[in-house]
């Protein structure tokens, strides 16, 4: 396993790896270049050009590390195991066998583990994360109890057989979680008898979001192929969520169990968007942000779109209390509910989603702009909720100086009405109250210590990626506010000298 192999070492393994793929029938075209260094790790590189349609690997699924293909089948099948704990098995099993494992020459390859905070001390996640969405949700610290409570109820117990014979060394809490963390980050679906392996070759193409190179299909014996052969994660964004205990062997496309076969027997490497000679070639895990990247991934993207910021429901209610009695907030909260309206929802909290360029989600607005309406406003909407009865809430309209708002469907609501010189001081509130849960540093220090830091250093350069997006996302959202409030005080001096004109012609 590579842990901090030198160059010198990892040039040794990759020699070792391509004569192994061989050796597997794995077929790797000699348009591509493997190559590796310190900083970026294993790369893919393009040695011509490719066009779209070019396969450029065929993987034999019988050299996949599955399940059913590993040294440790019986064992885990006497035992029952299933799903990313057989795989984790499977994994470290092969590991403990050193040379005499199959597949050697892929596993010295590999590192000891993914840098996923899953691995990271506690004091490390605490200190690195801190203020992030990944520590502010504690789902790296719910990951760790899960796994290991499923180290302990699953793999301790096979400890004490004299049968097995397993070596400690490689089956502790720690060389789990160091498993899970490589299957989790690296294992895609390869069909309905293997379900999720490890497939050499397959795992060394980097991500990037947007600009997926080449695609994993299975080869059916008839000719066809199928596309759904992809890395687990393609097109989710659900796993930013999600604990990663419920990972990526739990997931995919088993709802459709005619989508592979059992005669198709190869895997093969497509290209789906040109790539030039000299340019890496990419893979993609789908569309996530740099939280969901690093939980699942152990790394992060600069300028990722994909990013978002969440404002926690009880953060809004801390807000109002400062300003408002907990009666109005209570009655303000609960008419916005009787409209119909909520917020996200994950690990039983409620959160608004603000986007990579600032903007809020909708229902915050709304909810903001119910806490700030005037009394004779609030009461005469409240009326209409309370007497709507089975209406169309979209129907229900209030009349305000600003305008007319309707309170139906969020797609239907005007923002530029909502957007109040009142809401938008709201906002800056929320922003700034969102920041003072990262430590004292300002985000401008924080950018000068991603400029200083090499990202072979990769927990401190990747927890400061998203320390920085997340908190340029706050910076873009005090930007929108302010520019809203400006419009809004302009729009309303346009309307007062409109109404002072026409009395003057009247």
């Amino acid at each position: 396993m590579a842990a901090t192999a030198s160059s010198a070492t990892m040039a040794r393994r990759l020699r070792a790896f391509k004569r192994w793929m061989k050796s597997q029938g794995i077929d790797c075209s000699d348009a591509l270049e493997i190559t590796h260094s310190v900083e970026q790790g294993i790369c893919v590189y393009a040695k011509c050009d490719l066009e779209e349609g070019d396969v450029v690997a065929t993987i034999p699924k019988d050299s996949c590390l599955t399940v059913n293909t590993s040294s440790a089948k019986d064992i885990i099948e006497d035992y029952g195991f299933e799903g990313p704990l057989a795989l984790s098995f499977a994994l470290m099993y092969e590991i403990s066998l050193g040379h005499a494992s199959p597949w050697a020459p892929y596993l010295h390859l590999l590192p000891d583990s993914e840098p996923l905070p899953l691995v990271w001390t506690l004091d490390e996640v605490d200190s690195l994360l801190c203020g992030t969405e990944l520590h502010k949700m504690q789902m790296v610290k719910e990951d760790k109890v899960l796994i290991y409570d499923d180290w302990k109820e699953n793999i301790l117990p096979l400890m004490d057989s004299t049968s097995l014979k397993l070596n400690p060394d490689f089956f502790g809490a720690e060389q789990y979680i160091a498993a899970k963390s490589l299957v989790a980050s690296r294992s895609f679906e390869v069909d309905d008898y293997h379900g999720f392996g490890m497939v050499p070759l397959a795992d060394l193409f980097n991500h990037k979001t947007g600009a997926e190179n080449v695609h994993f299909t299975t080869e059916l014996s008839n000719g066809g192929s199928n596309n759904d052969t992809d890395n687990n994660d393609e097109g989710k964004n659900t796993s930013d969520d999600k604990p990663l205990y419920e990972n990526s062997c739990d997931d995919g496309n088993s709802e459709d169990p005619s989508y592979l076969r059992d005669d198709s027997k190869i895997l093969e490497t497509i290209i789906v968007k040109s790539v030039k000679a000299g340019d890496e070639v990419f893979n993609t895990y789908g569309s996530m942000g740099n939280a969901g990247l690093l939980h699942r991934y152990g790394f992060t993207e600069p300028d990722n779109p994909n990013d978002i910021v969440n404002i926690d429901l009880e953060l809004v209610l801390h807000w109002s209390s400062a300003l408002f009695s907990g009666r109005h907030s209570r009655g303000r909260l609960s008419l916005w509910r009787r409209l119909d309206y909520h917020g996200c929802d994950s690990q039983n909290s409620e959160y608004f989603e603000i986007s990579s360029n600032g903007e809020p989600q909708v229902e915050l607005l709304i909810l903001l702009y119910i806490m700030l309406l005037p009394e004779e406003a609030y009461n005469k909407l409240d009326l209409y909720a309370c007497t709507a009865g089975n209406l169309n809430l979209n129907e229900i309209a209030i009349s305000l100086e600003k305008g007319m708002i309707s309170f139906g469907k969020t797609s239907e609501i005007s923002k530029e009405l909502l957007l109040t010189k009142s809401v938008c001081d709201a906002l800056s509130g929320l922003a700034d109250a969102r920041e003072s849960l990262y430590t004292s540093n300002s985000v401008d220090n924080d950018i000068d210590a991603l400029k200083n830091c090499s990202i072979s250093d990769r927990k401190l350069y990747h927890s400061l990626t998203l320390r920085v997006s997340e908190r340029m996302i706050l910076k873009k959202l005090r930007t929108y506010a302010a520019t809203a409030a400006a419009q809004s005080h302009t729009t309303t001096a346009k309307g007062f000298l409109s109404r002072k004109k026409s009395k003057k012609i009247t």
